[in-house]
């Protein structure tokens, strides 16, 4: 279909122009009636002559979200505040939307997130929400520019496996023929084996699948994840990785879309590099002065979270986690025992994402996975990758829908999925 978009009218030419959108709203007066348009690009003011519409009559009744085409030209002195205004010479319904709607669509009534999801498919004809995916495509394209440009190769690795990534039951099974597999928790141990392969450099963006059973504003079952793994590196070199990775992101947004961003309310600012970095016992011993140390063999409470975060303004890596805290392959601190260097990247009291150097001696892994209860005959397929030469390595994973949530100031990560998948949610 040939047609042209409102946010190109340019009323001086005087040509003929088609358009086609969605009616956002009509008022219907005696001889003159106008329709508001509404296409990606913007919104039009339609007006609407009876003079000029054999089927005038048909159309003024028309109802709110349909779908039409408008042929007519463009008012070049119109006094129109909603946008450009068309003349209509020719309007066609090609759907017409059944009433009531569902959902409102420009109503100013808040509706709650479930109601929101369960007609998603008009919640994201509010600007204010479609732009968040517009946001997440952009800022992803920009990570996807800086790792290209860092020598990154993007691969695409299994998402339906025979063991888990992480050992433990956070897994969801699925029958595979005759065999019992599992929808992947992280593409980490492909991306290993990738790195004894000869790919130096590896990134991957795709789904996981977590089948832990909490129901929280910022918990998905299903997410995207940008990984990334990369040789001759520890986790000083991911930690920078991830940092300048964010930072390019919101560099590719701010070009791409900044006055969108800021006409929805949305405010973003280029995060400052290198991003702190403070010790887990510097943090441990931080709560302990406080009376709020972590009881031991526990993670950090989202309540201790607050307090360290509090002394940061935005990012900041916590970094040299205990060992009992981190997976397998996670590489041992050798100049501190029990400790390990890997990291979290925060924002205030939420984890951002974790990364870490990896362990590459096939002696230590294999000590590693009968420390954590796992038994390494289990992972022969990536054991195998580390026998014949693996070198030293590092990496994160970064989910795409908690960093738009965050850095969007969003209340629910539901806000920035397009249709989720929760503990309860399987539909639409």
């Amino acid at each position: 279909m040939e047609r042209n978009y409102i946010s190109g009218i340019d009323p001086k030419t005087g040509s003929q122009i088609t358009l086609a959108g969605w009616v956002q709203d009509i008022r219907v007066l005696k001889n003159v009636s106008f329709i508001v348009l509404r296409d990606h690009t913007g919104i039009a003011q339609i007006t609407l002559k009876r003079e000029n519409l054999s089927d005038y009559d048909e159309i003024i009744n028309i109802s709110r979200e349909s779908v039409i085409t408008v042929t007519g030209s463009a008012v070049k002195n119109s006094i129109s505040r909603t946008g450009p205004e068309i003349i209509a010479r020719d309007v066609r319904v090609l759907n017409r939307a059944e009433s009531p709607l569902p959902l409102g669509v420009t109503d100013p009534v808040n509706s709650d997130i479930d109601t929101r999801l369960n007609s998603r498919f008009l919640d994201l004809r509010k600007r204010e929400n479609s732009i968040i995916f517009e946001f997440e495509s952009s800022i992803l394209w920009g990570i996807r520019r800086f790792l290209r440009s860092e020598r990154f190769v993007e691969v695409h690795t299994p998402k339906v496996v025979a063991s888990a990534t992480e050992g433990g039951a956070d897994l969801f099974g699925v029958k595979y023929f005759e065999k019992n597999a599992y929808l992947n928790q992280s593409p980490q141990l492909y991306k290993e084996i990738l790195i004894s392969s000869g790919f130096e450099r590896v990134f991957e963006v795709g789904p996981a699948f977590r089948a832990e059973k909490h129901n929280t504003p910022r918990h998905l079952n299903e997410f995207t994840s940008i990984d990334i793994e990369m040789a001759f590196s520890d986790h000083n070199d991911a930690m920078a990785m991830l940092e300048n990775s964010i930072r390019s992101g919101v560099e590719e947004v701010l070009d791409d879309m900044e006055d969108h961003l800021k006409a929805m309310g949305y405010e973003l600012k280029i995060p400052k590099t290198p991003f702190p970095r403070i010790g887990w016992m510097e943090c441990y011993d931080l709560l302990n002065s406080e009376g709020k140390a972590p009881e031991p063999g526990s993670d950090f409470s989202p309540e201790q979270l607050r307090i360290i975060g509090d002394r940061y303004d935005g990012f900041f890596f916590i970094t040299g986690w205990p060992e009992y805290l981190r997976p397998f392959y996670t590489m041992p601190d050798p100049e501190n025992e029990g400790f390990t260097n890997s990291f979290d990247l925060q924002l205030k009291e939420i984890e951002v994402t974790s990364g870490a150097q990896r362990v590459h001696q096939p002696d230590l892994l294999e000590k590693r996975f009968r420390d954590k209860g796992l038994k390494p005959e289990d992972f022969d397929f990536y054991l195998n990758a580390f026998r014949y030469g693996m070198p030293p390595h590092a990496g994160w994973g970064l989910g795409l829908e908690r960093l738009t949530m965050i850095l969007l100031g969003l209340n629910n990560i539901r806000e920035a999925t397009l249709f989720p998948r929760d503990r309860t949610r399987l539909s639409p």
